[in-house]
């Protein structure tokens, strides 16, 4: 049988019940059964792989047996069906916090790109000023030396 890992299991007359699967009670499911095979068993299912060919020559309480094992043997598997599904939501919530993150990242740095082109325009504005100013200034200085000579 597989093991279950971290995962809390609950013990009702020798077979494991989930915690998440208190709700059902199984004792009840199992003294259905028993009832139903005491009277006169269970109704034949040709499609019913759960017990056996050989299970109709089992005893009554062989069948028991078996139908717990088998019970105990699905739990199991749910069991880690259940964490498998609680690790991959926590991997979910994990990849989604990381995308939240990132998107806030992302907003927030293209806010700075915004407000860096917005002040490079302004420089090249004020860059474009200062040429212009300085060649008239230049200019000035040229007639100026004209005068002088």
């Amino acid at each position: 049988s597989s093991k279950i890992r971290n995962m809390e299991v609950q013990s009702a007359d020798g077979v494991a019940v989930l915690e998440d699967c208190i709700g059902f009670s199984l004792t009840k499911t199992i003294s259905r059964v028993e009832e139903k095979l005491k009277k006169g068993g269970l109704p034949d299912c040709p499609d019913d792989d759960i017990i056996p060919s050989v299970g109709n020559e089992m005893a009554a309480e062989a069948q028991i047996r078996f139908l717990k094992a088998k019970l105990r043997v699905t739990q199991e598997d749910l069991a880690n069906v259940v964490f498998e599904c609680r690790k991959k939501d926590d991997e979910n919530q994990n990849l989604e916090t990381r995308l939240k993150d990132t998107e806030e990242e992302n907003a927030r740095l293209q806010h700075t790109i915004s407000m860096q082109q917005s002040q490079t325009e302004k420089y090249k504005v004020l860059s474009q000023e200062a040429n212009k100013k300085s060649e008239g200034l230049q200019q000035e200085v040229i007639a100026l030396e004209k005068v002088l000579q």
